[in-house]
């Protein structure tokens, strides 16, 4: 990637188009990916470690793929709720134009693949998937995930996946710490080095009760 980063907004570095074959939702396709952006040889093994941990996602509603990508778990939640409406988020435009390259040539007409600020305000997320950019640093990361943990709905859930040696306890300890009320985080499953956290938005009942 030359000296681009994944995160980098619109990367200087050659294109370098490629196919690739890979598994998503249990299928095999065959999918186009590029030079600057994250793993662009095959999906990448906290992508895996995610997508085989969590519980299918809900069959409508909002969804979201936060940091996506060339689009793999975009594309694999698309392939499991179609009557869903599936957002595709990055900061890389060339990682944006892979995904709605790759969603038309599969047939996925519900993913919106967008810059953050491209996301209407009013828009609440039955679930939140991603395998975020930890080598932003810590503070970017941070204001990542207070930017758009928030938007869950109520009793839905944000899945985060985390290579263990790269801060995914002490993440897991700020998540705790930064949203005490009306959520709970946990540790929902380790495997292959990778922490997957869920953090869950609880519901709020006519009383004001909270509900799980």
């Amino acid at each position: 990637m030359a000296s681009d980063h994944y995160f980098t907004a619109t990367p200087a570095g050659p294109e370098k188009l490629r196919r690739i074959r890979v598994t998503l939702a249990g299928r095999p396709f065959e999918v186009t990916t590029a030079g600057g952006i994250f793993s662009p040889d095959h999906v990448d093994s906290g992508t895996e470690v995610l997508l085989s941990s969590t519980p299918p996602p809900p069959p409508g509603g909002h969804l979201l793929d936060l940091g996506c990508g060339w689009g793999p778990i975009a594309m694999s939640l698309a392939l499991q709720s179609p009557h869903a409406t599936v957002w595709a988020v990055d900061v890389n435009e060339r990682a944006l134009d892979l995904v709605r390259r790759n969603c038309d040539e599969l047939g996925l007409t519900n993913v919106n693949a967008v810059l953050p600020a491209d996301v209407p305000d009013g828009v609440a997320f039955r679930t939140i998937r991603s395998n975020p950019p930890i080598r932003v640093g810590k503070n970017e990361l941070h204001a990542l995930l207070e930017r758009w943990i928030p938007r869950l709905d109520e009793r839905s859930d944000a899945w985060l996946v985390v290579q263990r040696n790269l801060g995914s306890d002490s993440l897991q300890r700020w998540l705790e710490a930064s949203f005490p009320d009306g959520y709970t985080v946990q540790r929902a499953s380790t495997a292959r080095g990778f922490r997957v956290l869920k953090v869950r938005r609880h519901g709020v009942t006519d009383a004001g009760a909270e509900t799980v």
